[in-house]
């Protein structure tokens, strides 16, 4: 029977401007998709576009549109269907990522499953969440990190000329274990500089502290072995992870990113078979684009699933985190509704 699709585009407001070191903004517009089939039941999915990766609102708009025509006679055809949207779209993973949950969500509804229990995980075995504490002045940081109380761990974005103060703001306000993210905002030498300052501030991981294409840099900070170091940005998709696996320790997966759920686990299994640390993040999202990561959660060593939790109208109910730890929901498919 013929999947019908719509799209929605949605505004998220952050409750603060959430300021990276490439920028920020506080004004967000994801793509809510649904794929009704003839029975009634609907599959949900959420584009989370990201400027980085030279996707928007719109781009994902018209990225559906092309890929309408192609969407499968059979939702449970999940890997022909996803192979055939990468032919079709091969850059809007953001746009792919939405299609691919939306059927994974109709596929968990037609059996009465939720998708974790579909492949056959715990979702108790899912870690806790890190929280993340934007570029700031100190005072906001400070607010910041009282705000995310309940959260176990912190993520920390570096990438500034300010980066030492930044981490002894945060210090003297927690003495939580905290994660570094500097999007790419460090040289070799810089990054090489930090290791031992981040080192005794007690931080657990690097994530990219360099240029996504610079993998020799990378890796001479590995080298040091002074803290494990997790790529994002170099890591895209599955096919990635050999090319990266001598640079660093762990990769960072986005569904935005790789562009589905399918190609999220091939990544996990990839990584694996390299030894390293495997961790799940995500954009600024409503809890529909987070829950359909955190159903893999369970198959992870770390997880930074806040992009909801940083919105102030979040119009999704789904996986929340209670203590830092995530919570997956019971129903079928996704299991996400609406607030």
């Amino acid at each position: 029977m013929a999947l019908k699709l719509s799209a929605e585009v949605l505004a998220l407001k952050t409750k603060h401007p959430f300021i990276i070191a490439r920028g920020g903004s506080s004004d967000h517009r994801v793509v809510w998709v649904r794929l009704a089939d003839g029975d009634g039941v609907e599959g949900w999915g959420e584009a989370d576009p990201s400027s980085y990766y030279g996707e928007t609102a719109d781009t994902v708009l018209e990225a559906l549109r092309r890929l309408e025509p192609h969407l499968p006679d059979d939702p449970f055809d999940l890997e022909t269907a996803e192979a055939h949207f990468a032919q079709v779209v091969p850059k809007n993973g953001a746009a792919r990522s939405a299609l691919s949950a939306a059927l994974h969500d109709l596929v968990g509804k037609r059996v009465g499953q939720p998708l974790y229990r579909l492949w056959g995980l715990d979702p108790r075995q899912a870690p806790v969440s890190s929280f993340t504490i934007g570029l700031d002045t100190p005072e906001a940081m400070r607010r910041k990190v009282q705000e995310a109380a309940q959260y176990p761990i912190l993520k920390i974005k570096l990438g500034t000329d300010r980066d030492e103060e930044i981490l002894r703001t945060i210090r003297d306000a927690t003495d939580k274990p905290i994660r570094v993210d500097a999007n790419a905002g460090w040289t070799v030498e810089r990054a090489v500089q930090m290791l031992p300052v981040l080192k005794e501030y007690g931080v657990e991981f690097l994530e990219q502290p360099l240029p996504p294409q610079d993998l020799d840099g990378i890796a001479k900070v590995r080298r040091q072995g002074v803290l494990p170091v997790v790529v994002d940005e170099s890591c895209l998709v599955a096919a990635d992870i050999p090319r990266v696996a001598g640079a660093a320790d762990g990769i960072n997966i986005k569904l935005a990113k790789c562009g589905s759920l399918r190609e999220a686990l091939r990544m996990i299994a990839t990584a694996r078979a390299h030894g390293m640390l495997v961790m799940v993040g995500c954009m600024i999202e409503t809890s529909l684009g987070i829950t359909a990561a955190a159903h893999f959660t369970p198959l992870v060593d770390a997880a930074d699933l806040d992009g909801a939790a940083l919105t102030a109208n979040d119009p999704f109910v789904g996986a929340c985190i209670d203590g830092g730890r995530i919570q997956l929901p019971a129903e079928p498919g996704l299991g996400v509704r609406r607030r």
